[in-house]
């Protein structure tokens, strides 16, 4: 029997695929290398370059016992789904339907879902739990509320298990740090550059920030604990603005980042959100500190940038 990981050559996806392989399981990744990168698969996972709307994905299953699913491939980018909001429901919806028909097909037990906070859409009150009223206020976040409502339905119509998790704002090892990219990627790899680093508005925005190998931890308990039919926050609960946040990237890098003020933008002002739910039901909690994850984070783009002087 194999676990299936959609997005698996991906950020989150193949740290959570290399979670999986440290734990004994048989891993299947499927991935379009649209954003993901080959050499992120851990070799000892099976992999099939396929996006998640082609009708060649059941290929996948007809050619491997899948037990259960990681689905974790999606177009993540909040700013592309405001610019193209069909192409983002495209994949992150019609591609999840095709995966869900999949899994209802060939007898799928229980499906684990990277959702997110952005489902919350502005915070009426902090930290946000997971009673939270759903009222997402970008593409990004409705189509990843309709996900969770298709999950449901599945279970009820058909059995099929779910976990949803709801990622705060991860970070780490293999981000993208382009346009596309997480604040954390895009800031250490332009402070490592000497680039400008450009902060929008006062940069007293706060954000929750959860160190990715966390979060494959998460993903891994969600599959194995008993657990079911819930949606859990994965987070740390903790407030960090943007100048906190590149004031400890400057420390850890020894280098002051030439900083540029932008016009502010659309955005919510202060969030965090908690895990208390996730912790007493999956015993899941944060391991990283963020200076500790931002350490590691930074060791890894230095290994892989040539600093620019």
């Amino acid at each position: 029997m194999a676990i299936l990981v959609t997005g698996g050559a991906g950020f989150i996806g193949s740290h959570t695929v290399d979670a999986l392989i440290r734990r004994g399981y048989e891993v299947v990744v499927v991935d379009d290398l649209s954003t993901g990168k080959r050499e992120y698969v851990n070799p000892e996972a099976k992999f099939y370059r396929i996006s998640i709307l082609d009708t060649e994905l059941e290929r996948v299953f007809e050619e491997n016992e899948i037990e259960s699913v990681i689905h974790m491939a999606a177009q993540i980018s909040v700013e592309h789904s405001l610019k193209e909001p069909v192409k983002d429901a495209e994949i992150n919806v019609l591609g999840s339907l095709n995966l869900l028909e999949l899994c209802r097909k060939h007898n799928v037990e229980k499906i684990v879902f990277s959702s997110s906070v952005a489902v919350y859409g502005e915070p009426q009150y902090l930290p946000v739990d997971e009673n939270h009223a759903l009222l997402p206020i970008s593409p990004y976040g409705v189509t990843k509320l309709a996900v969770e409502k298709y999950l449901y339905h599945y279970w009820q119509n058909y059995g099929i298990d779910y976990v949803s998790l709801r990622y705060a704002n991860v970070y780490g090892p293999r981000q993208r740090s382009d346009s596309e990219g997480g604040v954390v990627a895009i800031f250490v790899t332009k402070v490592l550059r000497n680039e400008e680093v450009t902060v929008y508005g006062d940069g007293n925005q706060t954000r929750d920030f959860v160190y990715v190998e966390d979060v494959a931890e998460a993903n891994a308990l969600a599959l194995e604990k008993s657990a079911r039919n819930k949606e859990f926050n994965v987070s740390t609960c903790r407030e960090t603005s943007v100048n906190q946040l590149l004031s400890m990237i400057a420390g850890i890098t020894n280098r002051g980042p030439k900083i540029k003020h932008g016009e502010p933008r659309r955005e919510i002002r202060r969030c965090c959100f908690g895990y208390e739910s996730i912790s007493s039901q999956l015993g899941w909690k944060p391991k990283h500190a963020l200076e500790q994850g931002l350490r590691k984070t930074v060791k890894w783009y230095q290994s892989k940038l040539r600093p620019q002087n």
